[in-house]
Order: C-alpha cells, then sequence, then structure tokens
C-alpha cells in the first residue's frame, strides 16, 4: 500500500452530493486517484456528519463513523450556493472539473445557475452526473427517494425476509442501503465510461442515475423468472427460487449455509453424509427434480445437519468441494484469516477503515486522506481561486497540521 496505483491522477471531480449514494461514487473515484473537492452546507455539512454514534475525533470535531465510511481522499469545503457569491465558487470550481456529482432534488440546481444545461454551456467537457430517487423525468421525478423506501417500492422487500406464514414473517429490507451503494457504483462506471468518450470527442454527458431505476435492475435473476416464466417472485427466506438445496440449516451448536449449485456437488454431499442413496432416488438426482420435491428434501436433510457442528461440516465439506459457510458477525468477518490476509482493513491517517476491494497489479487503489472535517480545506481553497483563479492542486492547498 506504500504506492496505491493512481488510475484517475488528474482528473477532477466536484462533487455536491450527500448522504450515500453520490459520495459513495465520490469516494470511489478517490480511491483510484481523482481529486475530489466536497462541497457542504456551512455549519452543518453532510447530513451523515451527524449520524452518530459512533463517532470519531474529539468532542470539538467529532464525526459520525456513518460520514468516515464513503468521504476519504476528499477535500471538504463549506458553501451556501442559495447566495450569488457561493453560486458563482461552485460555478468556477465546475468550469475546470472534469466530473460533477450531485443528488439534488430535479430542477433544483438550475434556480442557482449549477444544473448541467448551465455548467456544460460554461464547460462542454464536464461529465455531470445527477443521482437522484427516481430519475430525471417521469410522474415521481420530483419524489425524495430514500434507500429503504426504495427497496420496499423496487421490489426488494417484497422477495426478502422468510416465507410468507411463517411466524414472525414480514417483507425485510436488507442490512445496509444496498440500493444507495449500487447506485453509486453504477453512478462510477457510467462516469469513466463518460470519460473514456470525452477522449474521443471532447464532449461530456449528462448522466441520469436514479435509485428506483436500479433497484429494478438488481433484481436480475428474480425479473428474468417473471418475464420468462410469469409467476411472482416471493419471500422464500435464505432459500434460493431456482437452486436446492440452497439455503441456512441448523447445526448442532448454530448455522451453517449450504450453497449446492449442482449435481455432482449434491452426490457428494450425500456420499460424505452417509446418504448416498438420495443422490441416487429420482427425486432428487438433478437440480430440476429437487426444486420440484423441495418440501420433501429439506425436512429430510434437516435432522442429518444437526448431527454434527458447523466447523465439523465446514471441516468435512469444504475440502470436497462442496460449498458452504459458517454465518460470521462483523468482527468475526474482520479477524477472519483470508479478509486479514487480503488487507481488507486499513488505517488511513489513524482512522481505520475498510479498504477499496479491488486490487490493480496486487495493489488496492486507496485515497491518502482521511475524511475531511467541515470546511476543513475551505479557506486555503478559496484564498487559491481568488489568487489564482484556478483549481488548485491538493498539495498546494493543505492547510498546516494535515
Amino acid at each position: 500500500m506504500d504506492h496505491p496505483p493512481k488510475l484517475l491522477d488528474g482528473i477532477r471531480v466536484l462533487d455536491l452530493s450527500r448522504v450515500l449514494a453520490g459520495p459513495w461514487s465520490g469516494q470511489l473515484l478517490a480511491d483510484y486517484g481523482a481529486d475530489v473537492i466536497k462541497v457542504e452546507r456551512p455549519d452543518v455539512g453532510d447530513d451523515t456528519r451527524a449520524w452518530g454514534p459512533p463517532y470519531w475525533g474529539d468532542p470539538a470535531h467529532r464525526t459520525a463513523a456513518y460520514y468516515l465510511s464513503c468521504n476519504r481522499g476528499k477535500r471538504s469545503i463549506a458553501i451556501d450556493i442559495a447566495t450569488a457569491e457561493g453560486a458563482a465558487l461552485v460555478r468556477q470550481l465546475a468550469a475546470e472539473a472534469d466530473v460533477v456529482l450531485e443528488n439534488y432534488k430535479v430542477g433544483q440546481l438550475a434556480k442557482y445557475g449549477l444544473d448541467y444545461a448551465a455548467l456544460s454551456a460554461l464547460n462542454p467537457r464536464l461529465v455531470y452526473c445527477s443521482v437522484t430517487g427516481f430519475g430525471q423525468d417521469g410522474p415521481y421525478a420530483q419524489a425524495a427517494g430514500y434507500d429503504f423506501a426504495i427497496q420496499a417500492t423496487g421490489g426488494l422487500m417484497s422477495i426478502t425476509g422468510e416465507k410468507e406464514g411463517t411466524p414472525g414473517s414480514q417483507p425485510q429490507k436488507v442490512g445496509v442501503a444496498v440500493a444507495d451503494l449500487f447506485t453509486g457504483l453504477y453512478a462510477s462506471t457510467a462516469i469513466l465510461a463518460a470519460l473514456i468518450e470525452r477522449g474521443r470527442t471532447g464532449r461530456g454527458r449528462h448522466i441520469d442515475a436514479a435509485l428506483l431505476d436500479v433497484q429494478v435492475a438488481m433484481l436480475a435473476n428474480q425479473a428474468s423468472n417473471f418475464l420468462v416464466g410469469g409467476q411472482t417472485p416471493h419471500r422464500m427466506g435464505n432459500a434460493h427460487i431456482n437452486v436446492v438445496p440452497y439455503q441456512v440449516f441448523a447445526t448442532q451448536d448454530g448455522h451453517i449455509v449450504l450453497a449446492i449449485g449442482n449435481d455432482g456437488q449434491f452426490a457428494r454431499f450425500c456420499a460424505l453424509t452417509g446418504h448416498e442413496d438420495v443422490a441416487r432416488d429420482a427425486r432428487f438426482a438433478t437440480n430440476s427434480a429437487r426444486l420440484a420435491h423441495r418440501d420433501t428434501l429439506i425436512p429430510m436433510m434437516e435432522p442429518w445437519m444437526r448431527e454434527r457442528s458447523t466447523l465439523e461440516w465446514t471441516a468435512l465439506l469444504e475440502p470436497n468441494a462442496v460449498p458452504c459457510a459458517p454465518i460470521l458477525t462483523v468482527p468475526q468477518v474482520l479477524q477472519h484469516p483470508q479478509v486479514v490476509a487480503r488487507g481488507m482493513q486499513v488505517s488511513v491517517e489513524g482512522i481505520p477503515m475498510i479498504a477499496n476491494p479491488i486490487r490493480v497489479d496486487g495493489q488496492r487503489p486507496l485515497a491518502s486522506h482521511r475524511p475531511p472535517m467541515l470546511d476543513e480545506h475551505g479557506p486555503a481553497l478559496r484564498a487559491a481561486l481568488a489568487r489564482d483563479g484556478h483549481w488548485p492542486a491538493r498539495d498546494t492547498d493543505e492547510p498546516p497540521g494535515t
């Protein structure tokens, strides 16, 4: 990690976004070496600065862990864009930016001359990415979009949770804001594609990234199953709609994920458990047959799985190429020998963080600066812009002590 790759060195990103989807994209671009300036509201900053506890830092300068998760590598400047002076400062930055990220309501930035039409007229090479809940047009374009609501509206909760009729069953959201995170990733890939095209044409693009669109795309095989098969997908708990047995089983001391994806794996599983005859049974010999007889097979397997502990099962199945896994807590994940060996926990200027998951030529792209304090770089940025009139390089505007 001494010399992480800077694939986007020289690319300048003006991040007007807040909360998660836009900032996640901005952090990813910063990890890849882009110079990202984050514009925040004076006094309060990004909403997530206050989404704690837990907090990092002393009480006078504390920042919520949530904010830290998606803003490393950025410079912070506090600007009130509703003022003429603030809007002019943003336009000055945008005039030399390669990318603008924003997640304001549709049409809101036009009031300040900061929309795509205005900024692209100023800077035709600008790649401008708008992140919203429902997109730039359509009957819901003006509605606010929140990840939880998008998981509901976009169908994810209808297929997540215990099977209908199970005691306590209800639709469930995913444990992290996946619609936000996926939108940040989709936005980043679109931005990178637009930058590549700009290299050929010299012109930027306006990218319309909507959480609902992304959530619908994330339905993946579930949506395809409906389009092809015509049957409405439903909640199945930890079972798989297309593959059996592919679910959680209780063990002697806990639980285990059994993820058998083909007939050969099922035959090996049955042989290892002393039930070779089940793999030869016509009702269970193929995945299609197992799907048809799921309600017979799973109750048959449940007593088998309770005969051994989770550790004993993994020791038996993993070496014999039968996919399985214990269900780990977050602390256990971070202590997993493979996670440790791959260096997925890092420290950025003393702050513990999760690394970028990609390696390039054996190195992980990683922004070298911690998430900024509110307006940490504002005074130096304003001074440099007033003095030179240009977007200042990062090493020229670091405040003392950073």
